[in-house]
């Protein structure tokens, strides 16, 4: 009964605008309350969540991403995607995904997306004539990519959470993300002809190559993290720091877009940004840890197996739970309180920790463009500088890849495992 009414005090906290992770906690400490419980447990728990070597890689994504967007690494990827792509019907477009596709092998983060690529993006298409809110809406859309190709604090987090190696899941997530970005690229090719957007002139070799050249610097950041992690050079952990340095010397000394005083502001946002991600996460294990006292896992692993044992449908199922959930919880509060529930449905089907931990993902970034909660909606909303009712009207058309995408992914486990089984990390 305890547990209903928790649930129902959370929701309704919800409701008044309360954030998130203050919700969590607030009804996670009025739920031991309750029960008679010393708070001291709070800060205790709160704090053995992040008490986690391979956590100390978030901070550093983060970083990378914020300097990545500062050092002019961006321009430079735009610039090589239009030459890749911009003669195809919708050219634009197909540059806004493919560079989303580059970039989010550099940030980890839809809202790092948005908020380094999106304005450029948006502005380069509202000027070739294309509609704002299409625009917008694939900006949204394209940026989800980011938490599905390596680095993404999201696998970081599923990988801590269920005992998980961090570079299998990296690995994993390559041909997912790029499934996800071609399914969206077919679905803005149909809108293009439909609507007669442009089309640009071929790029010719030379153009191809001096873009390419532009680019190669920030084009070898993926490279050195994803080869180092694969080759086992690097831990996960140790790859971001790799990534940051380097990303350091290049916009330090190459580039030359950096100073001492944007260093110290990025720092500054790096900070931020990192407590607000372990506060939620802190916030969230916290409501997970009574959950599992309470023997909630359990009782649902016992729910679903008495209705079916058949994985493929267990997965569906699963897959509309945290489809629903994602439209009030943000990615990381998802994984953290339902990751602890399906580990016993997944062990007791015999389902790949590795494969399931992209699915669960790719269904939390999903929720990223939902509404109410979706936080990608917002941050296009500044970008754009258009309504929200606009961006989210805009932007329900692309949930159509993006479940096909997923539909793939959680029932063709291949695609998942193919690259982590070559590197012997299965």
């Amino acid at each position: 009964m305890l547990v209903l009414l928790l649930f129902v005090c959370f929701f309704l906290l919800l409701l008044l605008r309360v954030p998130i992770a203050f919700a969590l906690g607030i009804v996670s400490a009025g739920f031991l309350t309750a029960h008679g419980e010393v708070l001291l447990v709070v800060p205790q728990r709160m704090s053995a969540t992040v008490d986690s070597f391979p956590l100390l890689a978030i901070p550093f994504y983060i970083l990378m991403g914020k300097l990545v967007n500062e050092a002019g690494v961006t321009e430079r990827i735009f610039g090589f995607a239009q030459c890749l792509v911009g003669h195809i019907r919708g050219g634009l477009a197909h540059v806004n995904v493919l560079g989303s596709m580059i970039f989010a092998g550099m940030s980890g983060a839809a809202v790092a997306d948005v908020g380094g690529m999106g304005a450029m993006e948006i502005k380069a298409m509202t000027d070739n004539g294309y509609d704002v809110d299409f625009s917008a809406a694939l900006t949204a859309a394209s940026s989800t990519i980011a938490p599905i190709i390596p680095p993404s604090i999201s696998m970081v987090v599923y990988g801590v959470l269920a005992s998980t190696s961090v570079g299998a899941l990296f690995l994993g997530g390559l041909i997912p993300g790029v499934l996800m970005g071609l399914f969206m690229m077919g679905y803005a090719y149909i809108v293009a002809v439909r609507r007669n957007y442009p089309l640009q002139s071929r790029a010719s070799l030379r153009q191809l190559g001096l873009g390419f050249r532009h680019a190669i610097l920030g084009l070898l950041t993926p490279v050195i993290l994803l080869g180092g992690i694969a080759f086992g050079i690097f831990t996960p952990t140790e790859a971001s720091v790799a990534a940051v340095f380097y990303t350091l010397l290049i916009g330090f000394f190459i580039y030359r877009r950096l100073d001492l005083k944007t260093l110290i502001r990025i720092f500054r946002e790096t900070v931020e940004t990192t407590a607000v991600v372990c506060f939620v996460m802190t916030t969230a294990s916290l409501f997970a840890w009574i959950m599992a006292r309470e023997q909630v896992p359990q009782r649902f692993a016992e729910a679903i197996l008495g209705m079916t044992s058949n994985p493929a449908v267990v997965l569906l199922l699963i897959n509309i739970l945290v489809l629903i959930l994602g439209c009030f919880f943000d990615g990381i509060s998802v994984l953290v309180i339902v990751v602890p529930i399906f580990l016993p449905i997944l062990d007791q089907l015999g389902i790949d920790r590795v494969h399931f931990g992209v699915v669960v993902v790719l269904n939390t970034v999903i929720g990223l463009i939902t509404p109410p909660v979706g936080v990608v909606l917002y941050a296009t909303v500044e970008v754009a500088q258009i309504p929200f009712e606009r961006v989210v009207r805009a932007t329900l058309p692309f949930l159509w890849p993006m479940v096909a995408a997923l539909m793939l992914v959680t029932y063709v486990p291949w695609v998942v495992l193919v690259i982590p089984r070559l590197f012997g990390f299965q």
